[in-house]
């Protein structure tokens, strides 16, 4: 996978960057990590600016979070709240769980934004609730780029300092991006489990309530 993502940086150049965090960002199918430390190798071996290759990588993040944004911004915390009650089981989400994560934002919006895009999963998910609760686009997009930029920023760093040491890294950085896919998938199987007997026993407190 590394070679493979080391292959289309350097065939796309910046344009390709910009389209792979986009993706990342929508459905994370490669993580921002791998992503970023090929394109720190393509710019240690000049072929393309390390600065341009960061506004690439922030700006194709921020695009994706548009669609996020946005749509929990239609959505509204009132419209949402049906479909977590219907369909939340299958993301571990009930609707204290969604007023939990609507108050932190109320409280903590900007802090919340910034760091969270620094944590895998949280990156994109948190896009969602921030539109719900209204929070300014202006303020949005601003932390978002904030975090954003530093996150990116040292993970491009990390790869072009690394660059002489490829053969190296290439064997970790494989295994590792594959453990972080696997990490996810277990992580969600295991969510999963625990919000269907979450339901289960919900519905049975209801039942014996009423």
């Amino acid at each position: 996978m590394f070679e493979w993502v080391t292959n289309m940086v350097a065939a796309g150049g910046l344009a390709g960057v910009f389209a792979l965090m986009v993706l990342e960002n929508l459905f994370p199918p490669i993580p921002s990590e791998l992503i970023m430390a090929a394109a720190g190798f393509s710019a240690a071996r000049g072929e393309m600016s390390l600065p341009l290759l960061i506004v690439a990588a922030v700006a194709g993040t921020v695009a994706g979070n548009v669609v996020w944004y946005e749509l929990g911004r239609w959505l509204g915390v009132e419209r949402f709240r049906p479909l977590v009650a219907r369909f939340g089981k299958w993301f571990a989400v009930e609707e204290e769980d969604l007023d939990r994560a609507t108050d932190m934002l109320r409280r903590w919006g900007p802090v919340a934004i910034c760091f969270g895009r620094m944590f895998p999963g949280v990156r994109t998910l948190i896009s969602v609730p921030a539109g719900m609760v209204l929070i300014p686009r202006t303020v949005f997009y601003v932390w978002t780029s904030l975090g954003s930029a530093i996150w990116l920023t040292f993970l491009a760093l990390a790869g072009f300092f690394l660059e002489e040491h490829y053969d190296k890294v290439e064997h970790w950085v494989e295994p590792l991006a594959w453990v972080v896919i696997g990490a996810a998938v277990g992580g969600y199987a295991v969510h999963l489990a625990y919000a269907f007997r979450r339901a289960r026993r919900r519905r049975r407190e209801q039942r014996q309530q009423g």
